[in-house]
């Protein structure tokens, strides 16, 4: 039996992890869930989006499970996942792009790995507001010790990059390689501008690297622009990549695009001891309550949980059960259609139905 923190989230949140524990159930691993709540229903509560009860829930039982939360843009507070990064050292964040049979996509065969640093770089949240005390403060500072003239109107953001995350990361992405056969990391930065933050990141890079020389494992680096590019003409050449935080969200989305959408695009974010499982698409409040939005992501972030739990025969029938109602396509929500006014979409707890069935059919 293992015990599972379970976050359902807000928005759509609810919908897509009671479909995805559906799925979970129906292969028959023994889970024993606790239910946690956090996000902007439970802000508007308690004032705070995330309890600490649902950190000491998650540091208990060292595994969970949530659905998306809303982050505001621009304003309100910070986002829910950040901060359960920064305050469990959820130093990893896990995102496979893989390709399935029936996708809209204009590059079948898509299989890549995103692993992004979680914990430092503009992520990091040290930030000086436009105006105050403070900001003018940091100006001042900045301005005596290098010289540079920043204009007296502006807000600045601090971007941390230090050797130890920088070597936990790419070692974390080396070891994954390894344990799942895969052929090649390429660590991506933009070193020729960033000279002493992203130039860290990629010296650190390079010598982690040398301690797996004779791993079998190719290494090598591209400047983050070039590496945009090089996915939408040829992503068949990459396997593995590792990134700093801010580059590691810009591409996990590009990732998605090309693999046929955030609605199928699983994540993890992992520690040395904790790890907590999520899709990487947003909580979608618009479609709240409408039976309506795609559950894949969220089942195939189980999927990677089942892996973790050591459920790895559960967790690769669930995968297959998933494939299999993707390809024949008759039970799948509108966004998997050739066309999304389709009207032969079926709803999020219906495609679940699907998944559970073609399991059981195994």
């Amino acid at each position: 039996m293992h015990r599972v923190t379970l976050i359902p989230g807000d928005g759509t949140g609810p919908e897509v992890t009671a479909a995805m524990r559906q799925c979970v159930e129906a292969t028959g691993v023994d889970i024993q869930w606790q239910m946690e709540y956090a996000g902007a229903d439970i802000m508007a509560q308690e004032g705070t989006p995330l309890p600490q009860r649902v950190l000491d829930a998650i540091a208990e039982t060292k595994v969970a499970i949530k659905g998306p939360i809303t982050t505001p843009v621009g304003t309100g507070f910070r986002s829910v996942n950040v901060a359960l990064r920064q305050q469990l050292d959820l130093y990893v964040c896990l995102r496979p792009y893989k390709y399935y049979e029936g996708v809209k996509s204009r590059y079948p065969g898509i299989d890549l790995v995103v692993v992004r640093e979680n914990t430092e770089d503009l992520y990091a949240g040290i930030e000086f507001q436009r105006g105050t005390g403070e900001c003018a403060e940091i100006i001042q500072h900045i301005e005596r010790l290098s010289g540079a003239a920043i204009r007296p109107d502006s807000g600045i953001s601090i971007k941390p990059i230090s050797e130890y995350a920088s070597a936990r990361i790419v070692r974390f992405a080396f070891d994954y390689a390894i344990r799942n056969g895969r052929r090649k990391v390429t660590a991506v930065h933009k070193a020729n501008i960033m000279k002493y933050s992203d130039g860290l990141f990629l010296e650190t890079a390079r010598r982690v690297a040398e301690e797996y020389a004779d791993s079998g494992i190719e290494f090598e680096d591209r400047i983050v622009d070039n590496m945009c590019m090089q996915l939408v003409q040829k992503p068949e050449l990459y396997d593995v990549l590792v990134l700093p935080n801010l580059y590691g969200d810009i591409l996990s989305d590009l990732a998605c695009g090309l693999v046929g959408g955030l609605g199928i695009a699983p994540g993890a974010n992992i520690g040395d001891e904790i790890a907590v499982f999520e899709p990487t698409h947003g909580s979608a409040p618009k479609y709240k309550g409408q039976n309506k939005v795609n559950p894949t992501a969220t089942i195939l972030s189980a999927v990677m949980m089942l892996h973790y739990l050591g459920e790895d025969e559960a967790a690769d029938r669930l995968e297959q059960a998933v494939a299999e109602v993707i390809r024949a396509g008759d039970q799948v929500t509108y966004d998997l259609k050739p066309t999304r006014d389709d009207p032969t979409a079926v709803g999020t707890s219906q495609m679940a139905d699907a998944i559970c069935a073609a399991i059981k059919a195994s």
